[in-house]
């Protein structure tokens, strides 16, 4: 992953991210209008990023809701030919770190039940089943798995341990 770097996500990415999406996900892929709507959430209840190699090549992004006590993983994807190198889970340390920044207390996901390596991967970062969404992805009618993680939040102010 030492040669790839991650940033924010600006318009300029969308052609590129939206290319991206449709290649990873042909079935369900957000259009561009739809990427555009969810960066303009950014930075108020949205914060999405990219995957960058030196060259300028965008090879992976993400997104994260938040709102209140709650967040959401909403994407990630990795081009198929980077997968293993550990960019989806330096992004998905990105979203997570921006999650408790944000003071989250939860972050959920949905994630195809027909994607194993994708579930590994969140459940190594901590994420438990909570339920499914029957035929949620469409129209491949392929069940959603909805995940959970909750986030520690440390006490702010006095505390006995430190009175």
């Amino acid at each position: 992953m030492t040669d790839v770097t991650l940033r924010a996500m600006t318009r300029a990415d969308l052609p590129a991210v939206h290319l991206l999406e449709q290649v990873l996900f042909p079935d369900d892929a957000w259009s561009e209008q739809m990427l555009a709507e969810e960066l303009a959430g950014q930075p108020a209840t949205r914060h999405y990023v990219v995957a960058e190699e030196p060259g300028g090549e965008i090879v992976g992004y993400a997104g994260l809701a938040a709102a209140g006590a709650q967040a959401d993983v909403q994407t990630i994807g990795v081009r198929a030919e980077r997968r293993g190198a550990g960019i989806g889970a330096a992004l998905l340390t990105e979203l997570m770190d921006e999650a408790s920044r944000r003071n989250a207390e939860a972050v959920f996901l949905e994630v195809r039940a027909d994607n194993p390596a994708a579930r590994r991967l969140y459940e190594r970062f901590g994420f438990f089943e909570v339920g499914i969404r029957k035929r949620y992805y469409q129209p491949a009618d392929v069940d959603a798995v909805v995940m959970c993680r909750r986030l520690e939040r440390r006490p702010v102010g006095f505390t006995r341990g430190n009175t």
